[in-house]
């Protein structure tokens, strides 16, 4: 509607300015109004929108996206490991967005240097990226990022929520540090410098208590997205997991799945040297991994689910305090030579591994974790 306004100005005004020479000065005017404003700076103005790319599959993937929320607003993308590259993909198309966070999603061998690529591209069209996590990585990786001018905050000694409260805390509520502390127990790290500091501010019990109802209704939940989207929401408008409505019963009946697992595992599981595995059929692998591994009285355990659309297997590994090697090591190099892709801390450690190279994954592994 513009452009033909636009073309019938500056008809009348030719028009015009044959019959009475004294117009020409208008005519000017209109032209410099035209040309007023560049696309640079037409583009530039759009870019408003923040976005958090955050884990959807534990407490402290939602609680970093609740505080990032918390800080600078925006919306948070929430995915599991696999689904990281694609959300990126999405994004990178977006002319509004002006600044990306992502966090607690690690990096494998096989998607790094696609990642490093697309956050070349959103860096090129002036976007703030920061990345925020604690797994292990490739330390050519975060020079790359360094040097294209991503902000990296990374430290494999705290979970990722805690780093996010540590860096942020001047633009966070006091209760921040309490959704920082649930993470860092739900992630096996609240003995860390910091995690442990902020774990004494609280009724131990309390916090833990806290933590494990926030954690299964996570677990619960996984299947539906805007649910995990909506505790991202009251985590980050200060609210207690107890504030939110339903969250105790939906813990009970995650308890109530478990603890039918545990006979399951028990007639399910197999071992061999160094680890016990089972494949899990009805619920997810995360939550019986950690039974396999007691069960099976073997330092590693193993336990990987069927992902039907898209032909892997979701792995999740396990190790006991006596476990010697970083296990988040061993199954990223070892899934990728496999055609998956994987990684994570040394005690704790996923993977995506194609269905039919499972048995071997599983074997190889036990080789390497003598």
């Amino acid at each position: 509607m513009a452009l033909s306004k636009t073309k019938s100005t500056t008809k009348k005004i030719s028009k015009t300015a044959v019959k009475k020479t004294t117009k020409k000065p208008t005519a000017k005017k209109i032209t410099k109004k035209s040309t007023k404003i560049s696309p640079k700076k037409s583009i530039k103005s759009q870019r408003t929108k923040v976005i958090c790319i955050s884990h959807k599959e534990d407490c402290d993937g939602i609680s970093s996206a609740a505080l990032i929320r918390q800080a600078f607003g925006g919306d948070a993308i929430l995915v599991d490991y696999p689904g990281q590259m694609e959300a990126l993909n999405q994004i990178v198309l977006d002319e509004k967005l002006k600044s990306l966070f992502i966090c607690d999603l690690g990096l494998s061998k096989k998607t790094q240097d696609e990642f490093v690529d697309i956050l070349t591209t959103l860096r090129k069209n002036k976007v703030s990226v920061t990345y925020i996590d604690h797994h292990d990585m490739d330390p050519n990786v975060i020079t790359s990022l360094e040097k294209i001018k991503v902000k990296v905050i990374h430290d494999i000694n705290e979970c990722t929520t805690v780093q996010v409260y540590n860096a942020y805390k001047s633009k966070l509520s006091d209760h921040a540090s309490f959704v920082a502390t649930c993470a860092a127990i739900t992630d096996y790290m609240e003995d860390r410098p910091i995690g442990s500091k902020l774990l004494q501010i609280y009724d131990r019990q309390f916090a833990l208590i806290s933590a494990t109802v926030l954690t299964y209704n996570i677990v619960g939940h996984q299947k539906e997205p805007d649910y995990l989207l909506y505790l991202v929401e009251e985590l980050s408008d200060s609210k207690f997991p107890h504030d939110i409505p339903n969250t105790y019963e939906f813990a009970q009946i995650q308890v109530e799945k478990l603890s039918q697992m545990i006979a399951k595992v028990k007639k399910g599981m197999k071992t061999m040297q160094n680890l016990g595995y089972m494949e899990i059929l009805d619920a997810g692998a995360s939550g019986a991994v950690n039974f396999v591994m007691g069960l099976s009285g073997k330092d590693v355990g193993v336990a990987y689910k069927e992902r039907v659309d898209h032909g892997i297997y979701a792995v999740s590994v396990r190790g006991s305090k006596n476990c010697k090697v970083h296990l988040g090591k061993i199954v990223n190099i070892l899934a990728t030579s496999l055609g998956g892709s994987g990684g994570g801390h040394d005690k704790a450690c996923g993977a995506v591994v194609p269905k039919p190279q499972i048995k071997k994954f599983i074997t190889e592994l036990n080789k390497k974790i003598k």
